[in-house]
């Protein structure tokens, strides 16, 4: 599996990378503050997060209701999540194991795009931890330094590569959004190389029409202010951890 636009695509590049190499940014999640969160379908857990988004560094409250079915199950689960996207040492089937469960407890998604997306420009940012087969026969850490970006107040998405000082990879289009499933249309590329500014290449996307199910998707899992996990249109499964913006 790969990330947003084509998991096929992205499954290439992770087979042709080092499976050594390490993210040049971050290499860990600074959303990620504890070791595991209480879960309650009558509760809302309230978290003081401190952020840096845009450069300007700001006190956030995040407030989300986190509705589970299978209580303790879930609540391990996600806690193995946690702390795969702290330490990346947290074996693969556990990972995987952890994921199926998720998966099948069929949480409320209500507050899931908000979550994701935020409620203002530009959205929150999430970086890939790590990408599974279709059936959850086997997955991996991801090797390079992937970061979404989810507008939910502009309905815009973006999707970057980033590989330090040797350049980055972007898209970025627009996104709908029904029940727990994210459509997304990318509309420009944009490629930079060192130093030098962002090429940025239209993709002749343009059309005013909202993205389906026929585009590009995600089915969405679980989203807390920490991780979340999805499946792609491929039918693999990943899951991501909030991370700071990238600032190009």
């Amino acid at each position: 599996m790969g990330i947003i636009m084509n998991m096929n695509t992205m499954t290439s590049l992770v087979t042709a990378a080092p499976s050594s190499h390490s993210p040049p940014f971050p290499t860990w999640c600074p959303f990620i503050i504890t070791s595991g969160t209480k879960l309650s379908s009558r509760t809302r857990t309230t978290t003081t997060i401190r952020a840096t988004l845009d450069g300007t560094e700001r006190q956030q409250l995040s407030s989300t209701p986190l509705v589970v079915d299978h209580h303790k199950e879930v609540e391990q689960s996600v806690k193995v999540l946690k702390d795969a996207a702290k330490t990346r040492k947290v074996a693969a089937n556990q990972v995987l194991s952890a994921l199926s469960v998720i998966e099948k407890a069929k949480i409320d998604p209500s507050a899931f795009l908000e979550t994701l997306g935020g409620n203002e420009s530009p959205g929150r940012t999430w970086m890939l931890i790590f990408t599974a087969e279709k059936q959850l026969k086997a997955g991996r850490y991801f090797p390079l330094t992937a970061v979404q970006r989810f507008d939910a107040a502009a309905k815009r998405i973006e999707n970057g590569v980033y590989l330090g000082p040797l350049g980055q990879l972007t898209f970025e289009g627009r996104l709908s959004w029904k029940k727990r499933i994210l459509a997304f249309i990318f509309e420009y590329l944009r490629i930079k190389v060192g130093p030098l500014g962002p090429l940025q290449i239209s993709l002749g996307r343009k059309e005013d029409r909202e993205p389906s199910t026929k585009d590009p998707f995600f089915i969405w899992f679980y989203i807390d202010d920490e991780i979340a996990v999805a499946r792609g249109r491929s039918g693999g499964t990943a899951f991501w951890c909030r991370c700071q913006r990238v600032d190009t």
